[in-house]
């Protein structure tokens, strides 16, 4: 990876968990990250990962899946279970099976090592510019579609039961795109740029792996989908009807 220099510093200072058992790696990212306008927390084990999370105001996780106490896609099932926050997995497993699995389980993107830490530094942002700002009033944006409710100010999902359905970052992105535009197709480079801020990649399966993530929370068959129907050699559509709630 390239040795690390300063870039500008941004006006906000989110805090990072840094999650890697390579203490020469969190010192370049603490250093780098840190001369860059982030504030950084180092954790070499998913144990230590956990109680940090625990403790509160982390805004993003690096995680490294090569952990010594628990495999890191482990603690990424934790993490989307158990905290709302966006998490970048940095790992030297970098082939296309552990991509795809970080990505089923709710990763928001995945860098392979070695890495660029600019590069890294712009995928950091990006994450944190689509991550909602708290809401600013009581009053929040909803849109409703065959049952389910979606709040855009608080990123909750409800069926219409009233039961909450977890939603990570990406898939918040991803729902609210298309709730945004019903009945449209969709390109994936459209997808991908509401999710990761770029376009996709002749081989990038990003956006598939998240639509089939999403399948799964919200049809009844997601073998048959009747909601996100795929338009082939076009990209995706939501078929249902979505109104202001």
């Amino acid at each position: 990876m390239s040795s690390p220099s300063s870039d500008a510093v941004p006006a906000a200072q989110p805090r990072l968990l840094l999650v890697d058992d390579d203490a020469d790696i969190l010192a370049l990212l603490a250093r780098y990250l840190g001369a860059n306008g982030c504030k950084t927390a180092a954790a070499s084990s998913a144990a230590q990962a956990r109680a940090a999370v625990a403790a509160g105001g982390i805004d993003l996780v690096l995680l490294d899946l090569g952990l010594p106490d628990e495999d890191g896609l482990s603690l990424l099932r934790h993490l989307q279970t158990q905290w709302r926050g966006p998490v970048i997995v940095v790992s030297g497993r970098g082939d296309a099976v552990d991509r795809v699995v970080g990505l089923e389980l709710g990763a928001d993107d995945y860098v392979a090592k070695p890495f660029d830490f600019r590069e890294l530094l712009a995928r950091i942002r990006s994450v944190l510019r689509r991550v909602p700002s708290p809401p600013s009033s009581p009053a929040a944006e909803c849109l409703a579609f065959e049952g389910f409710r979606l709040d855009l100010s608080s990123r909750r999902l409800t069926d219409a039961n009233g039961a909450e359905i977890a939603l990570t970052t990406g898939e918040f992105q991803l729902l609210r795109a298309l709730l945004q535009r019903p009945q449209q197709v969709l390109s994936r480079d459209e997808l991908m740029t509401a999710l990761h801020g770029r376009e996709a990649g002749p081989y990038d399966r990003t956006i598939d792996v998240a639509v089939g993530r999403l399948r799964r929370k919200l049809e009844s068959d997601p073998s048959a989908p009747s909601l996100i129907k795929a338009v082939r050699g076009a990209g995706y559509l939501f078929a249902a009807a979505v109104s202001a709630a």
